[in-house]
């Protein structure tokens, strides 16, 4: 491709010059306009060599030629000046974004790209086809960060490099529609991570059970029988959300329970009549705090303090909640709250097996949410995400945590009135706050249109695959540059795995193609190969059924939520097993008294 200079040794460390045949079929055109941020381009293409009219294509990089450096600009329009003639030459007008400029290192380094443009090009100048080595200066990183995803799609021999750094640390997004390959992205992109970053921890919230297929040996899976979330680690709102069904929860309820809660985590403290310290003292305990307490300690005092009202306007306020309470630790959508039988303070190991500390050669946790209700995710969810900025910031920069959102749009909608907002908030903690101290947002999804623009604004490095619907087209295009937006031309009509990359994770937008990724690391691909390997002869439909009224769960039956038999309570600040819903209950046994109000109405 290149002629070696003649004369002494010194030849060689000058830059390249190229043969004057090659050269002169590189002038393709001339510049006949340019403005601050675009240049339209003349040239011609015969009629019988249309080939030569695909170098002007729209998605192309060309260069046009100054004394010292070289304008890089990107083709998003191209017609024909007149009727298209096939015996003769047709003029073309080419229009181009300008976005950088390309300078001939020093003792014949390699081109050096930078973003801007120092000096625009002259009416006249030549415009021809990029060279391969200014366009992998283009999309150059430098330093040990840079990590191969891909290739390019103008020129699949350059490789496509993300500074996985700067992508984790300032946050990233990638969106597209159902079926381009997103999800066999994320799993691209979070081998790449895990191999790059020893030292990082992900937690990836699966909405639909795929993930936990592609890291098969680096690893663990969690669901609602797995998973140990005691229900004293659940701030008020959490549990609010939980108990109340995402419906909008008694405001007198609430504040029973704001007043109850302490109590029982002094009661499990033997700390006696020291629940009447005030909450803002140094050493109070607030409904929030993550103490163990025993639901039957909550039960007692609720019941204690019934008893003792002297208006019984209010009992059926404690009534209602306490059949709440029992509806909530009878449901076994919820045994990963209250199923535990021993209530101690395991804060240490449900947090080390959450966020595999230590990681053991398992450093990503998949929390399998299909199947549970939407205001189990909503709480538990919440949970989660405080806990992974909790961790990161008290951990003094030793804990490096990546927080993966899949269907980001359900946990953080564009509607301040939908999805639970602990959980927005939780997450816009991460978004905001979160680079300081180690703790990282992915965020993936097919609507970015439903996404909270707030929490997308603070991804700095986006992956946009293939978007059809106009809404979100607009929300990406209103993150990228303007130098940039035309290249999202090509958001309604990319293929398979190819993206749009913008942001500080790339040394500029690049329209590329992910690499093809083994087959045993892409989401789903077990649930796949079991239904493409043969066709499915016998169905057990009795054991499908069983399945949905377990909520998935095989073989687990509900007896210890009705019939177990439970000793007598240990003495107070010890632990103690769990004891039976009926034995909680005073009123199972005794028929419920009704009295009349004055106004005629019944209470009991």
């Amino acid at each position: 491709m290149f002629k070696e200079h003649e004369g002494d040794l010194t030849g060689r460390n000058a830059p390249p010059v190229r043969d004057a045949a090659q050269e002169a079929a590189r002038i393709l055109g001339h510049v006949i306009q340019c403005d601050g941020a675009h240049a339209t381009i003349a040239t011609t293409a015969a009629g019988n060599k249309s080939q030569e009219a695909g170098q002007w294509s729209v998605g192309k990089f060309i260069s046009i030629s100054l004394p010292n450096t070289r304008t890089v600009g990107l083709v998003h329009d191209v017609h024909v000046d007149g009727p298209w003639h096939e015996e003769a030459d047709n003029r073309m007008l080419v229009h181009v974004d300008l976005i950088g400029e390309v300078r001939d290192g020093q003792d014949g380094a390699r081109p050096i790209f930078d973003r801007g443009i120092a000096k625009y090009p002259h009416i006249g100048a030549i415009a021809h086809r990029i060279r391969q080595r200014d366009l992998a200066a283009i999309y150059e990183i430098g330093g040990n960060d840079a990590v191969p995803v891909g290739n390019l799609s103008q020129d699949e021999s350059v490789s496509a490099n993300v500074a996985m750094g700067r992508t984790l640390n300032r946050h990233f997004a990638v969106v597209g529609s159902t079926g381009v390959g997103k999800s066999s992205a994320v799993s691209l992109l979070l081998h790449k991570a895990i191999e790059a970053r020893p030292n990082l921890r992900v937690l990836i919230l699966d909405p639909h059970n795929e993930f936990a297929s592609a890291f098969p040996d680096v690893s663990i899976t969690l669901d609602s029988d797995t998973l140990d979330l005691p229900f004293w680690m659940f701030r008020l709102e959490e549990l609010v959300e939980v108990l109340y069904l995402g419906r909008d929860p008694i405001v007198e309820e609430v504040e029973l329970l704001r007043d109850l809660i302490p109590a029982a985590k002094h009661e499990n403290r033997g700390a006696g009549n020291v629940s009447l310290r005030r909450s803002s003292e140094p050493g109070g305990i607030t409904a929030d705090t993550p103490v163990p307490y025993r639901m039957a300690d909550l039960m007692r005092i609720l019941d204690d303090r019934m008893g003792m009202l002297d208006s019984k306007d209010l009992r059926p306020v404690y009534r209602a909640l306490r059949q709440r309470l029992d509806a909530g630790m009878r449901d076994p959508r919820f045994r990963f709250m209250f199923g535990s039988r021993i209530i101690e303070d395991n804060i240490t190991a449900a947090i080390g097996r959450i966020f595999r500390i230590p990681a053991q050669g398992k450093p990503v946790t998949c929390f399998q949410m299909a199947g549970m209700p939407s205001e189990v995710v909503n709480a538990v969810c919440s949970v989660l995400a405080r806990l992974a900025f909790d961790l990161t910031l008290w951990g003094d920069g030793k804990i490096e945590l990546l927080l993966l959102c899949e269907e980001a749009h359900r946990y953080m909608p564009v509607d301040p009135r939908m999805g639970f907002a602990p959980t927005r908030h939780a997450l816009a903690r991460i978004a905001k706050e979160g680079r300081k101290y180690g703790c990282y947002l992915g965020i993936v999804t097919q609507r970015p249109g439903e996404l909270d623009p707030t929490i997308f604004s603070q991804c700095s490095t986006v992956f946009a695959m293939r978007l059809p619907n106009e809404q979100d087209q607009a929300i990406i295009r209103s993150a990228i540059s303007d130098a940039s937006a035309s290249a999202l031309a090509f958001l309604s009509s990319m293929g398979q795995r190819e993206c749009i990359a913008f942001g500080d994770g790339v040394a500029a937008t690049m329209r590329m193609k992910f690499e093809v990724l083994d087959r045993r690391y892409i989401p789903g691909s077990a649930v796949r190969d079991h239904t493409e390997d043969a066709v499915v002869q016998d169905i057990d439909l009795n054991t499908i059924v069983e399945r949905m009224r377990s909520g998935g769960r095989d073989g687990i039956s509900d007896e210890v939520w009705s019939n177990a038999s439970v000793p007598g309570a240990p003495a107070a600040g010890g632990p103690e097993q769990r004891p039976s819903l009926a034995r909680l209950s005073p009123y199972v046994d005794e028929p419920i008294r009704q009295e009349r109000r004055p106004d005629g109405r019944l209470f009991g």
